[in-house]
């Protein structure tokens, strides 16, 4: 009894692996898929001129600054913590504002515009759902220094050159709007002033949900809140009918040519002079993409604004069109896999100057999935090809082993030893664990003759479906030859050609 005591203690006290809610672990396939997706992306950007750079993970909470969920509580929407000088420190959100920093802080070093890129990790701290994780990639490029509205242009048509480069021709818009526009019916609804920055932003996120709760639930979000069918609820602008109805006008302003769609925001930004700036931008953009010859991938559409304060003019986004079925067999749209806009106040935070900016993030991770879901060329077939195993017949031999597994990798053939201690039935069992092409043997029999066994494990597990017995195995051993050990990597080369 007091034996099976201390088992059960031992079992109680030893740790559960778990990973963190909100976090994932991935593996070799999609690791391989991603980095081939991100080597197109680069290609597009520096074919646009843009350099990489890249910025740590963490940075001081300040440098964030008041475009965080929360400024009195760090720890709302991001992961923060204080150093040894009690200085709060918090994982990255995005990577714009520690671009902003970047640049701010090598100014005179850097020519402007500015044009950079940057992949890599960030963090929000918020409660994780299917599809949304606290943590996530992003592929960035940012302009900055350019005020003009051609460097947003820009944006969109590389967005535009991105996505067909990863096979998505025809499948994706790329929506633009600006938020001067948006500026000009907060001002006609009373929420201008500095005062109502906490409200500006409630109306913000209600609009950038519209493509997921609908009018109707932006309309809920504009006023008292909203209940959303997992029983959270969320605390609505505080706006009357009337305003909200306004705000739901701007969004809806779309109609069937460009012409109509400018008429409609003009009437609705009505005597705000910053909104009628925003549509006369609007406009030069649409111009230029038109030039360029990108209007029928590039679009102008009001419901666009970005959930983000710091957007200060042209926003856009990349939403892919075709329908995809969610998790009750409905086919949905698969919707936006990246975004952007002109931030033109960020990096004047730590300047006396302002700095004019805009730029282009891709989620990457969401990306991956839709690249997945058509089939796209780019991460088809993405994994990794898995090493030969050289197994280990004799203990005692090992450097014969470690010299044939040398000649493989110096031939360019990726090649592992088997380094465990089981006998050749479980070594068999690890290669096929490991999805390896094939297997090289060599007992002493094939040492004396200069020979190795290889055996193709691809067509060998076909063949076994067909035999019965372990003397039919014996006697046929399937897709198993014997090769002088000179002609080892061409043999091993030629079964690797047939399973590629």
């Amino acid at each position: 009894m007091a034996k099976s005591g201390k088992n059960d203690d031992a079992k109680a006290s030893r740790l559960k692996a778990r990973v963190p809610r909100g976090f994932v672990d991935r593996g070799p396939g999609e690791l391989a898929a991603a980095e081939r997706m991100l080597a197109e992306i680069r290609a597009v950007y520096e074919l646009y001129g843009f350099e990489a750079v890249e910025t740590p993970l963490v940075e001081y909470t300040d440098a964030l600054g008041k475009f965080l969920p929360d400024q009195d509580r760090p720890n709302e929407g991001v992961f923060s913590f204080q150093d040894e000088d009690e200085q709060w420190l918090s994982l990255r959100y995005d990577l714009t504002a520690p671009l902003a920093r970047y640049v701010s802080e090598n100014f005179e070093a850097l020519a402007k515009p500015y044009r950079s890129y940057r992949a890599g990790w960030v963090f929000r701290n918020e409660k994780p759902g299917p599809g949304r994780f606290r943590q996530f990639m992003q592929f960035d490029a940012d302009t900055v220094g350019a005020a003009s509205v051609a460097a947003d242009a820009e944006m969109c048509m590389m967005a535009a050159d991105t996505l067909d480069r990863l096979g998505l021709a025809g499948r994706y818009v790329v929506k633009v709007n600006n938020r001067k526009v948006l500026d000009g019916v907060m001002e006609a609804i009373g929420l201008s002033g500095e005062d109502e920055a906490g409200r500006r932003l409630v109306v913000l996120r209600a609009i950038d949900k519209l493509d997921k709760v609908g009018a109707e639930g932006v309309r809920a979000l504009l006023g008292e809140g909203r209940m959303d069918p997992s029983g959270d609820y969320t605390k609505g602008a505080g706006l009357d009918p009337a305003r909200a109805e306004r705000v739901v006008a701007f969004t809806e302003a779309a109609r069937a040519t460009l012409d109509e769609t400018f008429a409609a925001l003009e009437a609705v930004v009505a005597g705000s002079e910053r909104g009628g700036e925003g549509v006369a931008e609007l406009r030069d953009i649409a111009a230029q993409i038109a030039a360029a010859g990108y209007a029928d991938r590039v679009k102008v559409d009001p419901s666009v604004v970005r959930g983000l304060e710091y957007y200060t003019g042209p926003v856009f986004e990349a939403e892919l069109t075709f329908p995809v079925t969610n998790e009750d067999g409905v086919p949905v749209r698969f919707g936006s896999i990246g975004g952007g806009g002109r931030y033109d106040g960020l990096v004047g935070r730590f300047r006396a100057e302002p700095v004019p900016a805009t730029g282009f993030s891709i989620g990457v991770s969401r990306l991956l999935s839709a690249l997945r879901l058509v089939n796209s060329p780019i991460v088809a077939g993405a994994e990794p090809q898995a090493p030969v195993v050289v197994l280990v017949m004799d203990r005692e031999r090992v450097a014969d082993y470690q010299r044939l597994v040398a000649t493989l990798r110096n031939a360019g053939i990726r090649a592992e030893m088997y380094l465990g201690s089981a006998g050749m039935k479980a070594q068999m069992k690890y290669a096929d664990r490991r999805r390896s092409p094939c297997v090289v043997i060599q007992g002493s029999d094939e040492r004396d003759r200069g020979e190795v066994q290889i055996k193709d494990l691809v067509e060998g597990a076909k063949a076994s479906a067909t035999i019965e017995t372990n003397e039919e195995w014996k006697a046929a051993r399937p897709a198993q030859v014997s090769v002088p050990e000179t002609t080892m990597v061409d043999a091993v080369r030629e079964i690797l050609a047939r399973h590629r």
